[in-house]
């Protein structure tokens, strides 16, 4: 099988994998900086790297109902193992690289994000869920992550913007297809723009407002001094 397709939109082999990769050296990255009680070993870690450059992949398509293109190929488990034992075997040397992982992770966002809109797009699907296609596939990897890992659920907390730039890249998408440009062209900008999202987040530490507590009024308290006017019926 040498592409992912759907009627109208070919995702190229080459670059599903290259998701996949990244996903998976990515993935192995951040399980190699456990330390501590939560520190895993070897297959620990491989696993981890497997299921954050797999996830995604599988998430877009069985919210598409098709049969999911990673296992419809020897390629994808391939890469996502030989990408986590890479991430393994270099983590000393890409944990001292920040800059790299900031980017490695904004552009594994934008390509999922950017895969999965175009592909529902394809698909006839209206673009308004093509978008929720597109960010579960962008977020969903991590979140499996840190649901096997035990950990806090990252894009529900202060301080992470995975979904909103992996939205911002879908939205974008999804207009300029709408306005004639050709799937392949609009993926590119969806990515571009999800990456730069991204990244500006990380170098500013942008982040959403915090969630405030929302008090109930104590209309018995507050309302004391209104006088209340009766009608007679």
């Amino acid at each position: 099988m040498d592409a992912v397709d759907s009627p109208t939109f070919v995702i190229p082999l080459w670059a599903d994998l290259t998701a996949v990769a990244l996903g998976g050296v990515q993935g192995a990255l951040f399980a190699s900086g456990f330390q501590g009680q939560r520190r895993l070993d070897l297959l620990g870690v491989a696993i981890i790297g497997i299921l954050l450059g797999m996830g995604g992949g599988l998430i877009r398509d069985l919210l598409l109902g098709l049969t999911p293109a990673t296992l419809q190929s020897n390629w994808y488990l391939i890469t996502a193992t030989l990408a986590s034992i890479v991430g393994m075997l270099l983590s000393g040397i890409f944990q001292r690289l920040n800059r790299a992982i900031v980017m490695l992770d904004a552009v594994v966002i934008g390509l999922f994000g950017a895969f999965g809109t175009s592909k529902a797009l394809a698909l006839g699907m209206p673009a308004v869920p093509a978008i929720f296609v597109g960010v579960l596939a962008a977020a969903g990897g991590s979140v499996l992550r840190d649901v096997l890992m035990g950990l806090p659920v990252a894009i529900m907390h202060v301080g992470s913007l995975y979904a909103v730039a992996a939205g911002g890249g879908c939205v974008v998408l999804a207009t300029t297809a709408a306005f004639g440009v050709p799937l392949p062209i609009a993926a590119v900008i969806g990515v571009v723009v999800t990456t730069v999202i991204r990244v500006l987040a990380v170098l500013f530490d942008l982040s959403l407002p915090e969630q405030r507590k929302l008090y109930r009024r104590k209309v018995a308290v507050e309302t004391t001094g209104i006088p209340i006017i009766r009608t007679d019926e």
